[in-house]
């Protein structure tokens, strides 16, 4: 019989792309979902990749009681994917409290859920945000965390210690936390991709929804930073690859692989790429003439990083192999998918 795997906030952007993954490898997929920031229909579109529509609950994971009767519901339960949580940098740092409540307590009633129910092994969603600002460039998993730029980050950090202090005192709970970098791009059906509700908080559904002339011009946040072109540089990662390396991360725990009951990784490829070098090729890419303005900097957003992926592709056994082109062109594929653009 298959495996179970419960993919928290699976209707969601990386979710989805990773419910398709595991579900192409094999495994049997429950998502739970609050539909907050996605959509239902997500989940035809699913279907529609892998001829296989993932079992599905409605609810928010903070609620203690809901939480729980789902467990009970689903017994056969061995394994967890937990993406659920608000992630939008600017947003967090005008409504921290809600930040907080939704993020921590979500992971606080799993943990305690996977205790009772005998569910051993979690793969936690967590950001290179728990590194802040580094001091060297590219940071392995040994560069130091430093404290968060905003809110969001500070829940990722909070949650990282959060796994590793429970799988200290109970040895049967095996963790996995993934940093990663800057998930973009789509997956090459264009049937699921990035669908933010309302103003996008992420750069690149901003970059296709201004190609598209949803939005009216690209702003782009600073452009006095320390880089060569003076905008922000980010490790650029495509979501199929990074929802890959769930899937490894996952049979690494199944297959009692892991080297110890907390473990964590970064997930990027490697490289920095500054915003306007991303716009450029955006452009370069679909032909597409942007129309785009540099604004000041935006609160919470850190001047650079990039991953040094050495340790995490060879646990894992698992690297990032798409291109920025490549990934690029499928953001916009799926943008005028969903916008019925020829």
């Amino acid at each position: 019989m298959a495996k179970q795997i419960l993919v928290t906030g699976g209707a969601g952007y990386i979710g989805s792309h990773t419910v398709v993954e595991l579900q192409n490898a094999g495994f049997d997929v429950v998502v739970v979902d609050d539909l907050s920031n996605s959509s239902i229909e997500v989940l035809d579109n699913i279907a529609k990749i892998t001829d296989k529509r993932p079992v599905f609950e409605q609810f928010n994971l903070a609620d203690r009681n809901l939480t729980a009767s789902f467990f009970k519901k689903y017994p056969n339960i061995e394994a967890i994917i937990h993406f659920a949580a608000f992630k939008a940098v600017g947003e967090s740092v005008q409504k921290p409290l809600e930040y907080y409540r939704n993020n921590l307590v979500s992971l606080m009633n799993l943990l305690e859920e996977m205790k009772s129910n005998d569910v051993k092994h979690m793969v936690f969603s967590s950001s290179c945000t728990v590194y802040g600002q580094p001091d060297v460039l590219p940071v392995t998993e040994q560069t130091p965390r430093k404290p968060a730029e905003s809110p969001y980050g500070n829940t990722k950090a909070i949650c990282e210690d959060m796994m590793r202090d429970y799988c200290a005192t109970n040895s049967s709970i095996n963790c996995i936390a993934l940093r990663y970098f800057n998930p973009i791009g789509a997956h090459p059906t264009a049937l699921i991709g990035e669908l933010p509700v309302g103003v996008p908080g992420n750069l690149v559904p901003f970059v296709t929804q201004t190609a598209a002339g949803i939005r009216e011009v690209l702003s782009i946040f600073g452009d006095d930073y320390d880089t060569p072109d003076g905008t922000a540089i980010r490790d650029y990662i495509n979501v199929v690859d990074l929802s890959k390396a769930h899937v490894v991360a996952i049979e690494r725990l199944l297959n009692g692989k892991q080297k110890s009951n907390y473990e964590f990784f970064n997930i990027g490829t490697g490289n920095g790429l500054s915003v306007m070098e991303l716009v450029q090729t955006f452009i370069k890419v679909t032909g597409v003439n942007l129309k785009y303005k540099v604004v000041g900097r935006r609160a919470g957003d850190i001047e650079k990083i990039w991953a040094d992926t050495t340790y995490g592709c060879n646990e894992l056994g698992w690297k990032a192999e798409k291109t920025v082109e490549e990934t690029l062109a499928s953001a916009w594929a799926w943008e005028k998918n969903v916008r019925g653009i020829k």
